[in-house]
């Protein structure tokens, strides 16, 4: 009997039928090395055997099993099939994203392929030979080692004393003082056996040291339990920053780990990780794995392949991607920070959330999903508010920390006073100085790297375009550079105008890199560092810059969105917000909410541990409500106020959104396409259909673009949406006009 496999290979394709060589013992979930075409060679995953011979005259064979375990089952495969599912992509694509590169590896040759096959790193253990486990026979045989041969004496003793820290009797050689001659002669001897394998991790018992919890914290911590015995797998911790929910986290955590189960908890950025890990280590020590991409290839996988052989008992903290890692017992999973947009995944498929992810795995596993947030998503509060979800709130700062008091400086009435240096009021400037006298430290918030978005000549108007993509270049001057932030195109910058070659060109508007040098000007004696994307050029520049602030060594920490999430400075007293509106002026639906949820999460930055702490935002429109509504710390009005908005409109929650995005380097082609595709879809959802229409920046790396958008009730089936945009894609696909142009579906976007 004839036996196929169908294998799933980390490529944008469907799953390829091979024939399974006689004796060749394989099992789903199992990786395996495939040929594909005439050339490559890859690693792909067993996920279907069967008896059914393909209509083709010559069916490859699997060359080999890769490793002596699968490395998927039925519950990772489960999840691989409705992210592919829901957010329309391959099985090969979700694959991509969801194994550690070195896993699955691809080459030109079957040898190559075989070279480049990722193992982990073994290490050597001694164990006591069968025989000598007699103790009769391993006294005498010490004793009479004793008295000949002292220094085998003392490395078998070792060897013996150690064995009670082992599983199995095997003792680790990194934990044996011995030389290795001694060790060599027992083995020759017969005495002791030695042997290679991947390590098992030394777990303490699970007696951690957990924070004592304030009365509202064991409040919101019942409250949470009550909700997931009550049968709820999604709960929303709703706490005001700094109120202490990572200490809820903990307790819930250690509750899971206590009874065998997994836990993963994850964090929106890298950057978040590091003061994260750090505390949870002084908690759960060897229990907790990190998984982000700041790690080396070698360490994520073998991460990944020590968990895949784990029967429980895991910590995880990890961003995004971890949400694939192949728990076998996942409880509990822990989302902070909810509502950051870093959660939903832009480029490549599979376009998905993780948040939404974590939802769905926990209502199929029966496991549970906390979703933890000051400023939650709207979708996420409207679902808490309904009872869909558990909820509980903290409202009240950890150790009595007042709330900081917000001040919004109006720059057109400061520029009109002449009361503005450079890009800062005066209320900013006085507020730094008395901050700076009381030895305190400043955060200053500016949502745009570099120095200036762009470069103009006053005389003619020519600015520094990318020649790729529709926009400006944006000026870095400490590189003296010009960057373009969609496609990484960089040119040197130049002095003077290129087209009236006249006057010399000048920097429009201000990123980071310009506060630093201007905050530096004002404030010379201060110590002055920046935060951002241009400055993590490696883990350790990070933790430097990090280190150095919490520490006291730095007085002023200029940056972008990294510094708003998270971080607990117990220095910090003084937060500057420089430009507010543009925040509120993005053309998104979003806007509102997210100015909302970056403005809180920033001022919560300050005074997180004593009274007084303070905020200015500046802002030329001051009397927005949106602003005020940051003013008065009144969340649940502006969700109510932009969730009243959205049902007019037809936003999310109250619609499902997909984007569709042609893409093409002609740009009449990628219209024609567009239109053909529009009508199509049309006549299957009528005015839920939009467009289609160019966006705002219309062409990237040399692509022209083309948008349309879908909307369907929330009430409908997303699925069944799915499947009918999908029929008409695979009609497009068939077109010979319409063959090269390239189509991303975002489903969900954010």
């Amino acid at each position: 009997m004839s036996l196929f496999a169908d294998i799933v290979l980390p490529l944008a394709q469907p799953a390829y039928t091979y024939a399974v060589p006689e004796g060749m013992a394989l099992e789903i979930g199992d990786a395996v090395s495939v040929q594909f075409g005439l050339r490559k060679y890859y690693t792909g995953i067993v996920w279907r055997i069967h008896e059914q011979r393909p209509a083709v005259s010559r069916v490859k064979s699997v060359v080999r099993r890769v490793y002596d375990h699968p490395l998927l089952d039925g519950h990772q495969r489960a999840l691989w099939e409705w992210v592919a599912t829901y957010y329309m992509c391959s099985l090969g694509e979700v694959m991509r994203c969801a194994l550690p590169s070195l896993i699955k590896p691809s080459a030109d040759s079957e040898s190559s392929l075989l070279e480049e096959t990722f193992y982990p790193r073994t290490e050597r253990y001694y164990a006591l030979a069968e025989p000598y486990r007699d103790e009769a026979l391993l006294n005498e045989t010490l004793d009479r080692m004793e008295r000949r041969a002292p220094r085998l004496y003392e490395c078998l003793l070792e060897v013996v004393a150690s064995e009670d820290r082992q599983r199995c009797g095997e003792v680790a050689r990194r934990l044996l003082a011995a030389d290795s001659t001694p060790l060599q002669t027992l083995v020759k001897k017969g005495i002791l056996t030695v042997c290679e394998h991947t390590p098992d991790r030394e777990y303490e018992a699970p007696n951690f040291r957990l924070p004592t919890l304030t009365p509202h914290q064991q409040e919101a911590l019942d409250r949470l339990r009550a909700d997931f015995k009550a049968g709820r797998t999604t709960a929303l911790l709703h706490g005001v920053t700094g109120s202490g929910k990572t200490e809820v986290y903990i307790h819930l955590i250690a509750e899971v780990l206590a009874a065998g189960g997994d836990v993963l908890l994850l964090v929106p950025e890298i950057a978040l990780t590091a003061q994260l890990i750090e505390r949870m280590e002084r908690i759960f020590g060897a229990r907790l794995t990190a998984y982000h991409s700041r790690l080396t290839n070698q360490r994520r996988s073998e991460n990944y392949l020590r968990l895949n052989r784990s029967q429980g008992g895991e910590f995880v903290v990890g961003v995004r991607s971890s949400i694939f890692l192949p728990l076998k017992r996942l409880q509990l999973i822990i989302v902070d920070e909810e509502h950051d947009a870093s959660y939903k995944q832009a480029e490549p498929a599979p376009r998905y959330s993780a948040r939404d992810v974590a939802v769905w795995m926990a209502r199929e596993w029966d496991g549970r999903t906390l979703l933890g947030s000051a400023t939650p998503s709207l979708e996420t509060w409207l679902n808490a508010a309904s009872g869909k979800y558990g909820s509980a709130s903290l409202t009240e700062r950890y150790g009595d920390a007042e709330l900081p008091k917000i001040y919004l400086s109006d720059t057109r009435r400061a520029a009109q006073r002449g009361e503005r240096h450079g890009h800062f009021n005066k209320l900013l400037i006085d507020k730094i100085e008395q901050t700076l006298a009381c030895g305190e430290q400043v955060m200053l918030f500016q949502n745009r790297r570099g120095f200036a978005p762009y470069l103009e000549c006053p005389e003619c108007g020519w600015t520094a375009r990318c020649p790729h993509c529709n926009v400006t270049l944006s000026y870095h001057k400490y590189r003296s550079q010009l960057v373009c932030h969609y496609c990484g195109h960089t040119e040197d910058a130049m002095s003077r105008c290129p087209s009236c070659r006249v006057v010399e060109l000048q920097p429009m508007g201000f990123g980071t890199e310009k506060i630093e040098e201007q905050i530096a000007e004002l404030f010379p004696e201060a110590r002055v560092a920046r935060l951002d994307r241009d400055q993590l050029t490696s883990e350790g520049a990070f933790h430097r810059i990090i280190n150095d602030f919490a520490n006291r060594q730095t007085d002023i920490l200029v940056g972008t969105q990294m510094i708003t999430k998270g971080f607990d400075f117990e220095g910090v007293s003084l937060v500057g917000v420089l430009n507010a509106d543009n925040l509120l002026l993005n053309p998104d639906f979003r806007a509102s909410e997210r100015a909302f949820q970056l403005l809180q999460q920033v001022a919560g930055r300050a005074g997180r541990r004593r009274a007084g702490g303070e905020v200015v935002i500046q802002t030329s429109d001051p009397t927005n409500p949106l602003l005020r509504q940051v003013l008065n710390d009144e969340f649940i009005a502006m969700a109510r106020a932009q969730l009243a908005e959205r049902q007019s409109y037809f936003y999310p929650p109250y619609a499902r959104l997909t984007i569709l995005t042609l893409k093409h380097v002609d740009v009449q082609v990628v219209r024609r396409a567009s239109s053909e595709l529009a009508k199509r879809l049309r006549a299957r959802f009528g005015s839920r259909l939009l467009g289609p229409i160019a966006p705002a920046v219309d062409r990237i790396r040399g692509e022209y673009l083309m948008q349309l958008m879908l909307k369907i009730e929330s009430s409908a089936s997303r699925l069944r949406a799915n499947e009918l945009v999908a029929e008409e894609l695979r009609w497009m696909a068939e077109q010979p006009d319409f063959k090269s142009v390239t189509i991303a579906i975002n489903v969900d976007p954010q």
